[in-house]
C-alpha cells in the first residue's frame, strides 16, 4: 500500500495545468492568419545599393576613397612608378614651352591691377604645384593628388581664343612644323601621363586583392604583357589623333584643291585654320573618325582577329 501510494504522488502532475487552457489540437491557422496584419513593401535591407561610377573612377576602374591602403608595390607597380615619373617631368617642361602666360585669365587679371609680374608668378605655382602633386600621388599611391595634379596641368594650359600660336620660351624656332611638333609631343605626353598613373592604381588594387588572398588570377604575367603592349599602342594613337587635329590647316586645303585650286590656296593661307576655330574643326573631325570606328565596332573585330589568330 505504501508503494502504491508514493507511485501516484510521483506521477500526479495536474498541478502543472492549474488555471491553464488545455487543447488536444493545434490552433486553428484560419484564425491566426486573420489575426496577423500582412505588408506588401519590400523590406529596405533587401534592396541593393546601386553604385554608378563616375568619369573620375573610370580612371582608376573603381571607387575613390580617401584613404587606400596598398602592400608595398611589386615590380610591376614600382616600373610604372617610374615611367610615370619620367613622363612627369617632360610633360612639364613641355608645358611650360607650349604655354605661355599670355591669354590667361590670371595675366589679364594682373594686367587689371597693375601687377603684369604676379600673372607669371601665379603661371610657374600652377604649373610647379602640378608637378610636385604628380610626383607625390605617383610615390605615394595617393589618388587625390593625382586628381589635383591633373586639374593643374590642365587648367594651366587654358586661354582666350586667340589667331596667333604663341610659346613659353622665345628660343623656340617659329617655323609651323617645330610647333606642331612640340604640340602634337605635349599631347602624347598628357595621355600617357594619364594612362600610367591610372594604371599605377589598378595594378595596385589588383596586386593588394591577390596577396591578401581576396581573388585568385591565373596567369598575371599575361596580363601585365597585354598591358604593356597597351602602353606602346596609347602613344601611336594619341600621336595620330593629335596630329589629324594639328594638321587641318593642311588637309582641308588638299581636299579642296581636288575641286578648285585658288580656294585651296586661299584656305592654306587663312590665320582661322591655325587659330582655336582650326583646332576646334579638327577636334570635329577627330570625333567623326572615332564615331564611325564604334559604328562598325571595330574593338570587337579586332578582339574577334586576336582570338581566331590565336
Amino acid at each position: 500500500m505504501a508503494d502504491e501510494v508514493k507511485t501516484d504522488e510521483i506521477s500526479d502532475t495536474s498541478h502543472l495545468y492549474e488555471g491553464k487552457k488545455v487543447r488536444s489540437s493545434a490552433p486553428s491557422r484560419k484564425k491566426a492568419a486573420g489575426r496577423i496584419k500582412s505588408s506588401t513593401d519590400i523590406p529596405k535591407d533587401a534592396i541593393p545599393e546601386v553604385h554608378v561610377p563616375t568619369v573620375i573612377e573610370s580612371f582608376f576602374g573603381g571607387p575613390i576613397v580617401s584613404t587606400t591602403k596598398f602592400l608595398p608595390p611589386d615590380r610591376m607597380v614600382s616600373s610604372l612608378q617610374q615611367l610615370a615619373t619620367v613622363t612627369l617631368v617632360m610633360l612639364g617642361f613641355l608645358t611650360f614651352m607650349v604655354t605661355p602666360v599670355s591669354g590667361t585669365a590670371w595675366f589679364l587679371l594682373a594686367n587689371a591691377l597693375g601687377l603684369p609680374t604676379f600673372g607669371g608668378i601665379i603661371h610657374l605655382i600652377l604649373m610647379i604645384g602640378g608637378l610636385i602633386a604628380g610626383i607625390y600621388g605617383i610615390t605615394q599611391r595617393d589618388q587625390r593628388a593625382i586628381i589635383i595634379s591633373y586639374a593643374l596641368l590642365i587648367v594651366v594650359t587654358l586661354r582666350f581664343a586667340g589667331s596667333k600660336v604663341d610659346f613659353g620660351l622665345d628660343l623656340l624656332p617659329e617655323e609651323e612644323i617645330y610647333q606642331k611638333i612640340l604640340l602634337l609631343l605635349y599631347a602624347v605626353f598628357l595621355v600617357m601621363y594619364i594612362e600610367l598613373t591610372s594604371g599605377i592604381i589598378r595594378f595596385s588594387m589588383l596586386d593588394t586583392s591577390i596577396r591578401t588572398g581576396e581573388v585568385y588570377v591565373m596567369q598575371v604575367t599575361k596580363i601585365t604583357s597585354k598591358y604593356y603592349r597597351s602602353l606602346m599602342i596609347t602613344p601611336v594613337i594619341a600621336g595620330l589623333v593629335a596630329l589629324l587635329t594639328l594638321m587641318i590647316n593642311l588637309i582641308i586645303p588638299a581636299f579642296v584643291g581636288l575641286f578648285d585650286e585658288v580656294a585651296a590656296h586661299r584656305l592654306s593661307e587663312s590665320v582661322e585654320l591655325t587659330s582655336v576655330y582650326g583646332v576646334a574643326l579638327g577636334t570635329v573631325m577627330v570625333f567623326t573618325v572615332i564615331a564611325a570606328m564604334f559604328a562598325i565596332n571595330l574593338p570587337l573585330r579586332i578582339q574577334q582577329m586576336q582570338e581566331k589568330n590565336a
